[in-house]
């Protein structure tokens, strides 16, 4: 087996004692070259998704959409944690990196021949004889992932963002451009198989072009904490599939096809405006908090200033659209999708919460929470599929309640050991929720004037209108005048990131108390 050639650049990767001037621009342009990176390749992927639907036909998406339910399970095992304890254990000498990068391999070889011999099973299950020739043309993807494994994680643990945006970016492109090619050549699903298959295998290849590492034969006494950490990540983030898809699974198979289409249709546009800033945050800041993984104070900082961040961009656009469901679901999809209004209000006010949670995950990782953080994935899985059993029986509305009933009981835990770990108190960290909350109450407080002050006469376009523009400006006039000095202390620094400066943490303290 190859090693890595000692004083590599493999090894010169930041230690916790980063300069924190050094480390906050690391953050900005990690967070803009990821979004564009992310925002940009979406746009792509629905534009050229919109012009596939056109080629190919719905039973095509829904026999790859099959596979594609085992396959994300699968592709959770094949990870297997590896590229999050790359990340997190900054001990790790070059020898036990080698190691591990010959344990992803193996995992990923063995995610291949299990994926190859259960394709039939998987076949006959959904009744269809086309999935495991499917199931099997998707299978190398482990492979390639576990390659890329490794390498990844060091170029993210070195935040060399610019480049890992790029190469998603060009993946993005010709995934899209290949499966058009494919789909416009009359080749169906198969255009889905090979177009994601062979995007897979070029971000591989130009993460290895980027950095190659050497392998080790793995010996289990040398790598016995890191594989410890691996099988925490591992089983969290296999519960975390089984709690996340188990609505969709109660809905389809509890309730039929039309109220999972609502319900579906409901979670996707209420998740739309969290998700794409949340994704780049959860790009960022393990790396991050990695860095920074010893300085508590730090932590602390991050942890509040981003949580604050978050809040401030996602909750105005997800509980502004609950607040106009009524009118929104009817007038852009027409009166066949009233069904979904309700689970979108209730969704919506979810996910505003859900996107705040997803950095408490990441700093008791960094911290060596592993394994509170995988028995409380575990108790959620439990709690949440009992939940969703239980709130069938009221339809999707039943459903997408139990979201925002029983998910704080298993998240509340989480917060208090969170806190409790790094020395911060639950007031000072709701304290930078609050000018937000406020915007949102005050918004919510004038649609509802608005929506009863209104004739139901008038048309539905007006309503809608006068409502988006009323919710809005009281947010915008609220945070401007009564929360104007935090806001300009936030700008402040951005605009010191962008100078490669840095507002001291005191400065953010007295911005908050301002």
């Amino acid at each position: 087996m190859t090693q890595p050639r000692k004083g590599s650049r493999s090894e010169q990767l930041p230690s916790s004692a980063m300069n924190t001037d050094s480390l906050d621009r690391s953050l900005a342009a990690g967070m803009a070259w990821t979004a564009g990176a992310k925002w940009s390749s979406q746009l792509l992927s629905w534009a050229s998704l919109i012009i596939i639907a056109h080629l190919l036909s719905p039973s095509d998406f829904g026999l790859v959409g099959m596979a594609t339910i085992f396959v994300g399970l699968i592709t959770l095992v094949s990870e297997f944690g590896v590229g999050a304890a790359i990340l997190t254990l900054r001990e790790l000498t070059p020898h036990q990196i080698a190691q591990l990068n010959s344990v992803s391999l193996l995992v990923g070889l063995v995610s291949f021949s299990v994926s190859c011999a259960l394709a039939p099973a998987l076949g006959h299950f959904f009744r269809n004889p086309k999935l495991p020739a499917v199931v099997i043309g998707i299978s190398p993807s482990f492979i390639f992932l576990a390659l890329r494994s490794v390498p990844y994680a060091l170029l993210q643990k070195e935040l060399r963002f610019r480049l890992l945006s790029v190469a998603e970016t060009v993946q993005s492109l010709v995934q899209a451009s290949l499966t058009l090619l494919f789909a416009a050549l009359g080749f169906g699903y198969w255009a889905l198989v090979w177009g994601n298959v062979l995007g897979s295998a070029l971000l591989t290849l130009i993460t290895l072009g980027c950095k190659r590492y050497g392998f080790a034969r793995p010996r289990f006494e040398s790598i016995r904490k890191a594989l410890h950490f691996t099988w925490h990540i591992l089983a969290a983030r296999v519960c975390w599939y089984g709690y996340s898809n188990a609505d969709f699974l109660m809905v389809g198979r509890l309730l039929g096809t039309s109220p999972l289409g609502e319900y579906t249709f409901a979670w996707n546009l209420a998740a739309a405006p969290a998700d794409k800033v949340s994704a780049v945050v959860v790009r960022v800041m393990p790396a991050v908090f990695s860095a920074v993984q010893d300085e508590y104070a730090a932590l602390r900082r991050y942890l509040r200033l981003i949580m604050e961040g978050l809040c401030v961009l996602i909750f105005p656009p997800t509980i502004g659209l609950a607040l106009v469901a009524h009118e929104f679901v009817p007038l852009v999809l027409g009166k066949n999708w009233e069904g979904a209004i309700v689970p979108l209000q209730l969704l919506a006010f979810y996910t505003s919460f859900r996107s705040i949670v997803s950095l408490l995950p990441q700093v008791l990782t960094v911290i060596g929470e592993t394994r509170f953080v995988m028995t409380n994935t575990i108790a959620t899985f439990v709690v949440m599929t009992t939940a969703f059993y239980i709130s069938s029986r009221w339809g999707t509305t039943g459903i997408a309640a139990a979201w925002i009933i029983a998910y704080p009981v298993v998240i509340i835990p989480m917060y208090r050991r969170t806190l409790r770990k790094i020395h911060l108190s639950a007031g000072e960290y709701i304290r930078g929720a609050l000018p937000p909350l406020s915007g949102v109450v005050a918004m919510a407080i004038v649609v509802g004037s608005l929506k009863w002050a209104m004739p139901l006469t008038w048309p539905l376009q007006r309503r809608f209108l006068i409502e988006v523009v009323g919710g809005a400006s009281t947010y915008l006039f609220l945070m401007a005048g009564l929360y104007g000095a935090r806001l300009r202390v936030l700008w402040q620094f951005v605009r010191n990131l962008q100078r490669k400066q840095s507002v001291s943490y005191r400065e953010l303290d007295l911005g908050i108390e301002k």
